[in-house]
């Protein structure tokens, strides 16, 4: 076999690994793909003679090739920048078919995409790296540039915004309001009316987005009956978070965050419902993930 059907099979044997490291870095398959491409271009231009750990050697490799890709879109403020480059190992899911994507987003976490977005690139690759893929402080510190104290401090940092303020003992009504929330979700996702109006305030307020285009002619809507016909059947991206440190809601189709819901409960019930939707809000808002336990 000569180098370059070795390189290949070497790296279609950790693709499936690097795809992961790569979506939960970026979250999104497209990009994940563009990195695994560079990754290759990088692997195949590269002196692997001395190298001893292949799959240790090309997560750091696509590691520093995501962490660029988080520093450009930030530094260009957009969502989807990098272009794709020929594709040297051909998978049967490229990122072109939703079904797939949607399913890793399922696996990751839809809430967890979203917060992981609002870390700085060097918080983030630090977090993935060592929460998500148990990397040590000595293998991380070099691919952001950091000593190893330095990467400590992003990864406890990042910790810190994901799981956001949440009491490590719940009082109850906190725990009240998180069953309360997800009877909603549940009820709102499966189209249970009756369900809806018994978690709703009779006198229930719900305060839309005109920034959201699909509500922007009934900015405000009054009553149970009104408010379960909006929700019934529609919150299948939807997910219960926390939202400036109380439970809420997020709608993030594939992670991709369309608008939050702030909540108000009084005697068990949900009596005020703002959506933020629009963009300069949303970046605003402190979002964590929300422990179930």
């Amino acid at each position: 076999m000569n180098d370059h059907n070795w390189l290949v099979e070497q790296f279609e044997a950790h693709r499936n690994h690097l795809q992961a490291v790569a979506y939960r870095m970026l979250g999104s398959l497209s990009e994940a793909d563009d990195a695994l491409q560079e990754s290759w271009i990088r692997l195949s231009r590269s002196d692997t003679s001395r190298v001893e750990n292949m799959g240790g050697w090309l997560t750091t490799i696509v590691s520093r090739v995501c962490l660029d890709m988080l520093r450009s879109r930030k530094s260009r403020r957009e969502d989807l920048a990098m272009g794709s480059v020929p594709e040297p190992v051909a998978g049967p899911q490229d990122g072109s078919h939703p079904e797939h994507e949607a399913l890793m987003a399922d696996s990751v976490g839809l809430a967890m995409l979203v917060v992981l977005g609002k870390l700085t690139p060097a918080e983030r690759i630090a977090f993935v790296l060592h929460d998500v893929f148990a990397l040590s402080f000595t293998e991380i510190a070099p691919i952001i540039g950091r000593n190893e104290v330095a990467a400590r401090q992003l990864a406890s940092r990042a910790r810190r915004r994901v799981q956001g303020a949440e009491p490590a003992s719940k009082t109850e009504e906190h725990m009240r309001k998180q069953e309360l929330v997800d009877a909603f979700l549940v009820a709102s996702r499966t189209g249970d009316f009756e369900k809806l109006l018994s978690v709703l305030d009779p006198n229930v307020v719900l305060r839309n987005d005109t920034a959201f285009a699909p509500v922007a002619n009934s900015p405000v809507v009054h009553g149970s009956q009104a408010v379960a016909k909006q929700f019934a059947g529609r919150a299948q991206g939807a997910r219960a978070v926390l939202v400036n440190g109380s439970v809420g809601v997020i709608v993030a189709p594939r992670g991709r965050l369309l608008f939050a819901l702030e909540l108000k409960v009084v005697d068990d019930k949900i009596t005020e419902i703002e959506m933020i939707a629009d963009e300069s809000r949303l970046r605003e808002l402190d979002i964590a993930v929300l422990s179930h336990d």
